[in-house]
């Protein structure tokens, strides 16, 4: 028995004094409302109204647990505006890539306080990202997914010291002259994924690139100090080239591109949709 529902029953018919009334007091069906009565009387052992009158009047069984019945309602009442105000008031953690652009993540953060909601956002490699959204420990993610099944889609390219003279950069442009070792294309962390990195290779294979030429980039700071210093090619989207001062090319090829969704936690009372204004800032923070 849902016990609130059936006091809730209770304590309308006593208020308004007829059946009919506290069954549309409480938008329910009168035939309803008269079970929940009955199934009352029958758990307290007693009867809660007088039904021989013309109009209903409530016992002096029912008048004695009246007000015990309404400082349940209440408290139950107290206790949900108290989880209600428990959710708004927690801070919900985010997970984001690595190197998003400041601005991009206080927009985020900003987008939460207008809609009255406290976030966090913690930069982490993808893997993390999709264990903390698994664990619970985040309550919205952005996840790395195949480009071409993603709802965010950022263009890769290569950074260089120098801009390449073409508007968009295939693999077998890269292939160096026979016995030139040619220059690494070092891929950051964000794209060290399994199937990103086998779509990599099977790229770099069909280009006649030497499978050597790619490699972990490591530290961040020490991979672009080679790019800059013209030792290396960095696998990156275009805001984080040309924001440490890089030139940048996009990659022809979509496959190799990286693609998002924006994942939710079902733990710790969080419902699993992402609402839209988040979704919506970031998206501004793959850009």
């Amino acid at each position: 028995m849902d016990l609130l529902a059936h006091l809730a029953a209770f304590t309308a018919t006593a208020e308004e004094v007829s059946f009919s009334r506290a069954a549309d007091r409480l938008e329910i069906a009168q035939p309803l409302l008269s079970r929940r009565i009955k199934s009352l009387e029958a758990y307290f052992g007693g009867q809660l109204f007088d039904r021989s009158r013309r109009q209903v009047a409530v016992t002096e069984f029912g008048t004695s647990l009246l007000p015990y019945a309404r400082d349940v309602l209440e408290r139950a009442e107290r206790l949900d505006q108290a989880a209600r105000s428990a959710r708004a008031a927690r801070t919900r953690v985010v997970g984001v890539p690595a190197h998003c652009a400041p601005v991009a993540l206080a927009g985020v953060l900003r987008a939460g306080t207008e809609h009255g909601t406290t976030l966090a956002v913690r930069e982490l490699p993808p893997q993390q990202r999709q264990s903390g959204l698994s664990e619970g420990s985040l309550a919205y993610a952005l996840l790395r997914v195949a480009p071409e099944r993603a709802t965010l889609r950022v263009p890769l390219g290569l950074a260089g010291a120098r801009q390449l003279a073409r508007r968009t950069l295939h693999l077998e442009d890269l292939r160096p002259p026979r016995g030139v070792a040619g220059l690494p294309i070092l891929a950051l962390e964000e794209d060290e994924l399994p199937y990103a990195q086998d779509r990599l290779a099977r790229a770099a294979a069909r280009a006649g690139l030497p499978e050597t030429l790619l490699r972990p980039a490591g530290p961040a700071a020490a991979a672009l100090a080679d790019t800059l210093a013209g030792r290396a090619r960095l696998l990156c989207a275009e805001p984080f080239a040309r924001q440490h001062g890089a030139s940048w090319t996009p990659l022809a090829d979509p496959s190799l591109h990286r693609g998002y969704e924006v994942g939710a936690s079902e733990s710790h009372g969080e419902t699993g949709e992402v609402p839209q204004w988040l979704a919506e800032a970031l998206a501004e923070v793959t850009r």
